[in-house]
Formats: C-alpha cells, structure tokens, sequence
C-alpha cells in the first residue's frame, strides 16, 4: 500500500469501520512516513532511542471566552528514533470535553543547545479523532508545528494549535514529559 492510498483511508472517515480502524490506519501512517523518510547512516551519538511519557496536554486558548477546557488530561509518549525523527501517539480530554486519541510523526531538522538543555524544532503530522466540530470527531490527519525542551531527564513540548473557523479554537499548548528510557 503506498503513501496516497493510506493518507486516503486516513481521510476516508466515512470508509473507515469504526474508530479502532482508524487507530490502527494512523499508526500505520505515522510507520510509514517515519520508515519513509529516516536516515540510514546517524552519527554514534545521536542514535540512542529514548522513551517519553506525558500527562497529556495543557492548552492556552487565544479566545478564553469560549468555556474550552484547558487541563486536557491523558496519557502520551514519544519514542526518539534518532536525532530528527520522533514517533509520537496518546490519548488525552480535548478541550471539548471529548477523548481524543492520535498517531504522529515529527521531524526536527532544527537544533539548538542552550543551558544543558537540547531544543528541536519542526513539525509533527499526525492523525487526530474526537474533536466534534471538525468531521463529527472522526479521524483526520493535520501537521502541527513543535518546539521541544529536553533535558536528561524531563523536558516540553510547545505547539502552536492555528484557530480554524468553526473546527478548532486556537491555542498555544505545553506538553510536559518524563525520559523513562
């Protein structure tokens, strides 16, 4: 199955048989983008896999007068590939109120050290579902711009959320995270 007719299913949503379907469809996107695109040569030190857990997710929404939720609770993690290439997946309460589970893939061609701490810089696509404004919370794929903040031990990420007439209501969010390996 190539690239285009798994991004196809992706955003098929009425084509897809139910959402444990569609789970499976978005990891599937983000095994073949990460597979599609990694390095094969990546230096000694950059090479070390690296596991990332997360309590989901905190949102400052641009317009604060909407009664959106902010704390969006849950559970996430991230698996460093290499030094560009992040696998990313999770489940957290959206700001409606709603689970709402993704896959992802992120590229950092950007890098930064700055008081002991490694920044990245890209953007992760990745297959979202449960957001009811936007394909009555059936799954579909976006990219998000990402900064993140890691140290030897815990670190950030940053994104910034584009407000989407009558889809998404925007918002900077912070994603703090645990290194467990």
């Amino acid at each position: 199955m190539n690239m285009t007719a798994i991004a196809q299913n992706v955003t098929a949503g009425p084509r897809l048989n139910g959402r444990r379907n569609g789970w499976r469809i978005a990891v599937l996107l983000c095994v073949a983008v990460c597979s599609a695109t990694a390095r094969a040569e990546v230096a000694p030190e950059n090479s070390a896999l690296q596991v990332w857990i997360n309590p989901g997710i905190y949102s400052q929404h641009f317009d604060s007068s909407k009664g959106l939720r902010n704390n969006n609770i849950g559970l996430g993690a991230e698996v460093l590939l290499a030094r560009d290439h992040v696998l990313m997946g999770g489940s957290f309460i959206n700001s409606n109120r709603v689970r709402t589970r993704y896959a992802a893939y992120e590229w950092r061609p950007l890098h930064w050290q700055f008081a002991g701490f490694n920044i990245g810089a890209g953007i992760a696509v990745g297959a979202f579902d449960g957001y009811p404004n936007y394909r009555n919370g059936a799954w579909f794929v976006a990219p998000v711009p990402m900064l993140a903040i890691e140290g030897k031990t815990f670190g950030a990420n940053l994104s910034l959320i584009p407000t989407v007439a009558k889809r998404f209501d925007g918002a900077l969010a912070v994603q703090i995270k645990l290194r467990v390996w």
